[in-house]
This record gives structure tokens, sequence and C-alpha cells, in this order.
């Protein structure tokens, strides 16, 4: 038996693994940082062998609850990701799975490699509305790409859409695949009317670094970018710094974050409530939203997110509230689970790749909703 995560972003230290049902895993930390979450490896040569492979450190991680409830990802083939059985007791997390093939693929979620990022990016080119743009590069070197679908027009909004701040949020570029994949549908009536409203600034992958080296929150040097936005940086945070440069060129009238969470197991939708310049136009404009995806996906609720900010009170650092503030738009930062929509589970995939990119369709529903109503 072997064990590896030397590939596009695996992270797992093997302790021991001489007896299949005693295997002993740590995860490593994000570099520069102590968050650590993610975890992303191969095993081969277990066929038919009843796996015990448990993660010594997983009382350690950032966001402890998110593993009550939670069921880690497998796949034979890296394209369909099913969950097995999973436990977490006095701080071990605890993997179960017999595999039916010689090689088998583990991960906290299913992954988005940074070649099929390159895949994204040469497929959405080819269309005669969009443009590419390399925007900056991170600290290691690799590029901010940007996708801009349409030209600037008179009466024409600006739409910015971002996601994968922190790369271990996977989901986030899957949703990324379904939402590009409809507003390029030159046969979609509701991309039609999109493209001829608005002009759509796309960053797939805000967090290549991070992404490829297998961390769970941050870039290259540890810093979390969603901190960044009030003092984003050449030294510490080029990507947000590279995008807002962007933004500041091209004005926003909506922005949408896209995220994913741990602990809660439901698609919601956190506003700029807590910005100083946050309007009653501004939650008339959220509200209209929100509303207008959960009609168009019942994979989206209401009811449960994150407590609202206090009039004033957001942390400006976080994009969404800096965004809201700063340009006085629509921003929202749109969170998926790790785990499974409790309203709709899924027992053999769980919250998946598929049902990612179908939200991101869905959100075209409600873009239009609103596009008549931006500022």
């Amino acid at each position: 038996m072997h064990i590896t995560d030397r590939f596009d972003s695996g992270n797992i230290e093997v302790l021991d693994a001489a007896d299949p049902s005693r295997i002993r895993l740590e995860i490593r930390k994000d570099n520069g940082s102590d968050f650590y979450q993610w975890f992303h490896f191969r095993v081969t040569g277990a066929l038919g062998a009843p796996l015990t492979m448990a993660i010594e450190n997983a009382g350690g991680a950032a966001y402890l609850e998110g593993w009550p409830g939670y069921r880690a990802c497998a796949s034979y083939d890296r394209e369909t990701w099913f969950r097995i059985d999973t436990s977490y007791e006095n701080g071990v997390l605890t993997l179960h799975h017999t595999p039916e093939c010689d090689t088998v693929w583990f991960a906290y979620f299913a992954p988005y490699s940074m070649e099929r990022h390159q895949d994204l990016l040469a497929w959405a080119q080819l269309h005669s509305a969009v443009d590419l743009e390399v925007i900056g590069e991170t600290l290691d070197g690799q590029t901010m790409d940007c996708l801009t679908v349409g030209t600037p027009g008179t009466g024409k909004r600006t739409v910015w859409v971002t996601a994968r701040q922190h790369p271990g949020e996977t989901m986030a570029e899957w949703w990324m695949e379904g939402f590009l994949a409809r507003l390029l549908d030159d046969e979609d009536p509701v991309a039609r009317t999109l493209r001829e409203k608005a002009v759509f600034h796309i960053v797939p992958n805000m967090n290549p670094d991070g992404s490829k080296r297998g961390h769970l929150r941050t870039n290259a040097r540890g810093v979390n970018l969603n901190r960044e936005w009030d003092k984003a940086s050449l030294e510490n945070s080029p990507e947000v710094f590279h995008v807002l440069e962007r933004m500041r060129e091209t004005g926003i009238d909506l922005a949408l974050d896209v995220h994913g969470d741990e602990a809660l197991p439901y698609n919601f939708i956190a506003g700029g409530e807590g910005a100083p310049n946050f309007d009653a136009r501004g939650q008339e404009l959220l509200d209209g939203y929100k509303t207008a995806l959960k009609t168009a996906s019942p994979d989206f609720q209401t009811g449960h997110g994150y407590a609202v900010d206090a009039p004033g009170s957001a942390n400006l650092a976080i994009c969404t509230n800096y965004l809201a503030n700063e340009f006085r738009c629509l921003a929202m930062t749109l969170e998926m689970p790790f785990k499974d929509n409790a309203d709709l589970p899924d027992p053999v995939h769980g919250w998946s790749p598929e049902r990612c990119r179908k939200l991101g369709a869905a959100n075209l529903d409600a873009m239009l909703a609103v596009m008549g109503r931006l500022r």
C-alpha cells in the first residue's frame, strides 16, 4: 500500500501506514499560518482492504464545528466524488472505506485543480463575447486571471464575480463552471438578456498559490485574503491588490464573492448590512436577490446563515463589506456547505460539484431579477 499527496492541492502527512486498518495521518498547516483543515491524498494498493484512516490532529483544525456530521469525499476517477463513512471523536477524524479499485483519492471536498482551472479559461475564451486578461501575478508567480464578458456601453451595469479567496473552498470554482456555462450559452434567453444589460468581470480563482499548495484558507505567505481588502499590498496580498485596482477602473454595480462554509449545512448569502454606507436601498436589493435565488433554486434558503452585523460595525477588511461601502453597490458573499444541504440531502454524493454548478447557473435568474434596479 502506498499513500501520497505529491500532486496539485495535495495535503497529508503519513505517520504510520503499516497496517491498513490503523493508518495514522495528519494535515499540514497552511504555509506561514496556523490554519489547516483541507486534506487531499491518494491511496494505491489497497484493493478490497478495509481502510481505517485516522487524522489525528483534526482536533486542532481551524473550524472544529465542521467535523460533526461531516463525511469525507472519495473518487476512483477524480470526476465523480462520493461520500464515505466518517466519524469524529476525541479530536480525531476517522475515514472508513474499502476500495473497489487499485487506487482511490480522498479529499475534504471534491478538488478543483489548477489544471482544470486552465481548462476552464481555455474553454471560456473561445466565446466571442469573452476577453481573457492577466491582471497581475501571485507571490508564487502564477497568473491572476480575469474573464470579461461583454463590452461597456451606455446604460450597461458592471458585475464582478469572484471565487476561492479561500483555496480549500473548492466548491466555489465548481460553482463558477455552472455560472459561466450558462452565461455563455447563446441559446439561453436569461444569459443573452444579462449580457445585453451588463458587463461581467469574473475571477474564477482568487488564490492560485493556496490552491496549488493544498492550503485551506491562505495564500503563499499565510495571509487570509478575505481580511485584506482595506489594506491589500503587493507584499502580502497581491491577489486582492490587483483585483481591487481593476475594480476601481471599472466601477461596480453588483459584486458576488463565492465561498464555502465548514459548519452550516446550507446554501446562504451574507450581505454588507453592517457597512457604514449601507442603506435602505441596499437592503431592498439584497432582499430582492435572495428572494429571486430562492425561487430559482430550492437548494438555496434564507432561514440559516451568519448573524447580521449591526449598522456601521462591519469589518471592512472583508471583501463584501469593503465593496458595499467603497462602491455603494450590491455586494454579497454566497456560501455553500462542505457537508450537504440539510434541506435536500443526497446520501451518496452530499453537496457535490454538479450541485454547485446548478446553483451557479441559478444565480443568473437572481441577477436578472435585480438588474433593472441597480444604482
